[in-house]
């Protein structure tokens, strides 16, 4: 049997791209391209990952596929549409993931547990039928490749749905009250760059693990459900 090309991790980032959005584009926009600068900064780290940017609205378009951004030349484009569908979301990623992850295995590679990093500035605008695919996405029994997700909540997404988005506890974030939402979206971007390549660093260790780290003006959002 062929040895193994490498271990990668694959990292989804579902930005909302829905109406209210649209004074915070320019942010969301130079968010992306930051991210995507800051990892073919470090080719080193980018070698382990494989990236796909989604925005959703209504639906999901693929912004960038799943790319090794020491190659990738384009930058994503931002389009501001729609209301805030999160049944779309995870519809998308049920059919998505299991399907790239296929393909990289095709590739030669071995695949860590997918990643998926949800940033939201309102509440679903279907009401609660995402949970149903939602709930079959991270069941490893029914999709054996279900993703870790890291949910960040900006404007009026409340905590308690950040927290059922998140696959763990730890996971789910919400920006400070009076927090500047285009300075949120800044900060979201930084800490998932700097999430993505301590992830790579500890990929080449003898421990692999995956790095979350809370964004500046950012809270934890189970610590806010009670309240």
């Amino acid at each position: 049997m062929a040895e193994a090309r490498g271990v990668l991790l694959p990292a989804y980032v579902l930005a909302d791209e829905s109406g209210s959005m649209g004074p915070y584009q320019s942010e969301l926009s130079g968010g992306l391209i930051s991210l995507c600068e800051g990892l073919r900064a470090e080719p080193m780290i980018a070698a382990k990952l494989r990236l796909a940017i989604l925005g959703f609205s209504d639906d999901v378009q693929v912004r960038l596929a799943v790319a090794d951004m020491r190659t990738e030349t384009t930058l994503p484009k931002v389009v501001i549409r729609g209301l805030t569908n999160y049944e779309a979301v995870f519809d998308d990623l049920l059919a998505r993931i299991p399907s790239d992850v296929q393909w990289l295995r095709g590739e030669g590679y071995k695949v860590h547990r997918p990643v998926v990093f949800f940033l939201s500035d309102g509440q679903p605008t279907d009401g609660g039928s995402w949970r149903g695919p939602h709930a079959r996405l991270i069941d490893k029994s029914q999709t054996p490749t279900a993703p870790n997700i890291v949910a960040c909540g900006i404007g009026d997404a409340q905590p308690a749905t950040m927290v059922e988005v998140a696959t763990r506890p730890e996971f789910a974030f919400v920006a400070k009250p009076g927090t500047d939402i285009g300075q949120a979206v800044a900060e979201f971007f930084h800490a998932l760059t700097s999430s993505l390549v301590a992830s790579g660093h500890a990929l080449s260790s003898g421990s692999p693990q995956l790095v979350v780290n809370r964004p500046d003006q950012f809270t934890m959002a189970i610590d806010e459900v009670g309240q």
